[in-house]
């Protein structure tokens, strides 16, 4: 295994370790509070994870959102990780080359990186409105720590074409299932 794969493993790793608190930790508190007669009174005052978003797009009706969220933000995520166990056990092989492909699709379609970047544009809104204020949490920020992690991960990865099998001198392939004389 070459060096660079052993450190997108490693990468991979990592990431996974940083998706979890990533899911489950506070993303994000948001405080809403109304002046009223020379007092502040809090309105609202919510903090969420990205698993309790969901639980909460879910308890409102709003399973479709819900069920995004879940595929880009933690299904997706988990599958390309472990899509690397049959690529490095089948290496050399067309199907871990083609594991590969499926892999780097999956990565242009997957939302952690865009989910981080709302949930950052929600922070600044948040703080740009005198009664509405936002504060990231640990779980931002290990979603955001994920999100880079992973993404170099599987740009470090590099799994070669197989080679492809040369023909005998009587022209035809050499297969393992043809037979012997």
């Amino acid at each position: 295994m070459t060096p660079r794969n052993k450190l997108a493993i490693i990468l991979a790793l990592v990431s996974l370790v940083l998706l979890w608190p990533g899911l489950v930790q506070p993303v994000l508190t948001i405080r809403a509070t109304m002046e009223l007669f020379g007092n502040t009174r809090e309105l609202s005052n919510e903090t969420r994870s990205v698993i309790s978003a969901i639980q909460s797009l879910h308890n409102t009706g709003n399973n479709f959102v819900a069920g995004l969220i879940v595929l880009f933000s933690v299904l997706v995520p988990v599958l390309k990780a472990a899509l690397l166990v049959p690529i490095f056990a089948l290496r050399g092989s067309a199907t871990s080359y083609r594991l590969y492909g499926v892999v780097q699709a999956m990565s242009k379609w997957s939302m952690a990186d865009v989910f981080a970047v709302g949930m950052l544009i929600a922070l600044l809104v948040g703080k740009g409105t005198a009664n509405l204020s936002a504060a990231a949490g640990t779980g931002f920020y290990c979603f955001a720590a994920y999100c880079l992690v992973s993404n170099a991960a599987f740009q470090a990865l590099k799994i070669e074409p197989p080679v492809p099998v040369a023909p005998t001198s009587s022209g035809s392939t050499s297969s393992p299932f043809s037979a012997r004389s």
